[in-house]
Parts: structure tokens; C-alpha cells; sequence
């Protein structure tokens, strides 16, 4: 199995502290250019700001294997300014409006603090209370010596943290994705050409990796990404019954989601390998949701996928929780399957 400990750890740390909300993905673009062009033999940044990055194998037929881990997360981005350091925003990517009021933000490429603010509760009465705080009535306040600019994009500031088996960290949807294809391509077996896409705008519409299949035109591809566990006791205390992936049961092999029905053959695959390597790994369970796979799939005349997603609580909030395991897991099942492709994969549905 491939290693895993501390430079893994360090790297997912550097990945979640930067902030790369969707359109202007540029720090982290930064650091996966850092990591891959050692080991590829081709990479590229596209016009959409993909990193493309391939790394060919040395055997006979060798399968086009695109393994896709998009780099953009949610976010905000200025569009009016009120006066006295105080401006107005809109969200990017799909966010709860309670989860931001009082949360911290930094702003703009120099990172200008800042905090969602709303009507203190002392000042509501009974029916604002009870109801949704509206996104129209939050504003993103720097303070009067703070300056920022219409368009500037804005993240949270929460800051990576272990926290004895977990991760505690904004944006693990999905830089735990990124780590994942990063170390993959290092150590890319010699049976396939890996076709890495590290691609922008998921968020917003799986816009990049769209992009990215038809610039490689894979036999095949795999989409790494961070899937939300619905794995809490219900509120009356009995078993949840309906959770979709836990915590602590391994990667998360995709059949069906809100965009895509996985291919067979490869889904089957990846159970028969964590069998095998002893693995741990859950199959999430059908539901709403996606990954890049729903544009992957769709793209040219069609490419057989499948994804791979580490499960994670309070998906698309300020800060959201991993397991190390699960992560590892990932890796090792990853690697192990792609060791094991082959065209007779493909040849039968």
C-alpha cells in the first residue's frame, strides 16, 4: 500500500487552509502544480484553469484511466458595498443559511478578515425567531479600516485541526479529493496512462471536469470527492436507520446518485478489490447529490465512471469533519484497483 503518515497529513493541512472558491481557484492551483509536475510527463492548465496532469504507463494496451478530484469549494463573492466597511454578498455553491451568521470570512487575495453579520437576537422579536434568517439580510463586515472590492471572492477562516482519528477543517469537500489524486499520480502503476483532473467550478455546476474528459478522451474515469455522511442518532434517540455512508466505514464506493448511474463493471470492481486488499469500504447508498462523474459520464460518446468519495459531516459549512482512516482507505483501495485494470475491464457490459 502506498505510504501514508505525516507528509500526507501536512499536505491535506496546506490544501484545506487555502481558500480556492469556485471561479478563482488559484491557490490551490498553486500548490497541486508544486506537487505534480515532478512526477508527470505532461501537465497543462487549460482555459478554464484545470490542471491537467499525465502520467503514462510502461505496458502493452494500456487503459486511458482519468481519475478527476475538483479543487474549487463554496464560498461568497462581494456584489455592493453599504458603506463603513460593511458590503453585501451572494453565496457560490450550495450553502444553509444558519450555518453563517457570526461565522469569520477572509476576503480577497490579501485575505482581509471579516465576519457574516446579522440582527443580534437580543433585537428580534418572537416571529423573526422562528424564522429562516433570509440571506438579503446578512452583510460581510471588515471593519472601518478593512477594504475590499466587488468581485473579490471570500472563504471561511476556520484553520485545519487533528483531532485524534478525525479532521477538523473548512473545505475538505473536496482538497481530502485532491490529496487523494495527488499521491495516486506519484504513484501511478505502469499498466494504465493516468489522466489527472484536478478541475475547477464543481460547485457550481461540474463545469471543469467536463472540460477536462474531452481533452484527455479516457477509456474510463474515477471521481474522487468528499460525500456527506448522514450518519447522527435521530432526535429521539433510536438507530438512524437511514444514513447513507458512516463515518469510520472506509471510501465510499458510488451505484447511484442524484446525477449518475455508476457503471457496473466498475463499481464491481472496486468491492472485489477492497474484498481482497482487506480494505475497509461501504457503498453509499442511492440519493440525491453528486460528483464531476454526471458530467464525466455524459461527455464525447460516453465514458464508463464511477466515484470514490471520503464521507465527511456538515458538509458545505464552516468547518467539517473526516476521518483518517476513511482517507487512507481511500488510497489504498484507489491504488490497489488500478493495479488491477485492464481492457478486458471494459470489454463486456
Amino acid at each position: 500500500m502506498p505510504p501514508f503518515g505525516n507528509p500526507q497529513i501536512k499536505l491535506l493541512e496546506k490544501l484545506c487552509n487555502a481558500i480556492a472558491v469556485s471561479g478563482d481557484e488559484g491557490e490551490v492551483r498553486k500548490i497541486v502544480l508544486e506537487e505534480v509536475e515532478p512526477y508527470a510527463d505532461e501537465v497543462k492548465v487549460d482555459a478554464l484553469g484545470n490542471v491537467l496532469a499525465t502520467r503514462r504507463g510502461s505496458g502493452k494496451k494500456r487503459v486511458r484511466v482519468m481519475l478527476d478530484a475538483h479543487i474549487d469549494e463554496v464560498g461568497f463573492f462581494i456584489v455592493g458595498e453599504d458603506g463603513e466597511g460593511i458590503y453585501r454578498f451572494e453565496t457560490v455553491g450550495g450553502m444553509d443559511v444558519r450555518y453563517l451568521v457570526g461565522k469569520q470570512v477572509f476576503v480577497g487575495k490579501d485575505r482581509v478578515p471579516g465576519v457574516i453579520g446579522g440582527k443580534p437576537v437580543h433585537l428580534m422579536d418572537e416571529d423573526e425567531m422562528k424564522r429562516k434568517v433570509p440571506l438579503e439580510s446578512l452583510r460581510i463586515d471588515v471593519g472601518l479600516g478593512g477594504k475590499v472590492k466587488v468581485g473579490d471572492r471570500a472563504g471561511f477562516a476556520a484553520k485545519f485541526r487533528r483531532a485524534g482519528p478525525s479532521i477538523m477543517a473548512k473545505s475538505i469537500d473536496n482538497r481530502i479529493g485532491v490529496a487523494t489524486l495527488i499521491e495516486l499520480l506519484k504513484r501511478a502503476p505502469s499498466n494504465i496512462d493516468l489522466c489527472a483532473a484536478f478541475a475547477v467550478q464543481e460547485e457550481i455546476g461540474l463545469r471543469g471536469a467536463k472540460v477536462a474528459a474531452q481533452y484527455f478522451q479516457p477509456d474510463m474515469a474515477i471521481a474522487i470527492d468528499a460525500t456527506p455522511a448522514y450518519d447522527l442518532p435521530v432526535h429521539d434517540g433510536d438507530e438512524n436507520t437511514a444514513y447513507n455512508t458512516k463515518l469510520g466505514s472506509g471510501p465510499a464506493i458510488y451505484i447511484a446518485d442524484g446525477s449518475t448511474l455508476h457503471d457496473p463493471r466498475l463499481v464491481r470492481l472496486l468491492g472485489e478489490v477492497g474484498d481482497a486488499e482487506n480494505v475497509p469500504h461501504q457503498f453509499r447508498q442511492p440519493g440525491g447529490g453528486g460528483t464531476d462523474s454526471g458530467a464525466i459520464q455524459r461527455a464525447l460518446g460516453g465514458i464508463p465512471t464511477v466515484s470514490v468519495s471520503v464521507p465527511h459531516r456538515y458538509n458545505h459549512s464552516p468547518i467539517s469533519v473526516s476521518r483518517v482512516e476513511d482517507w487512507k482507505n481511500t488510497i489504498n483501495l484507489l491504488h490497489a484497483a488500478l493495479k488491477r485494470i485492464t481492457p478486458s475491464l471494459l470489454a463486456n457490459r
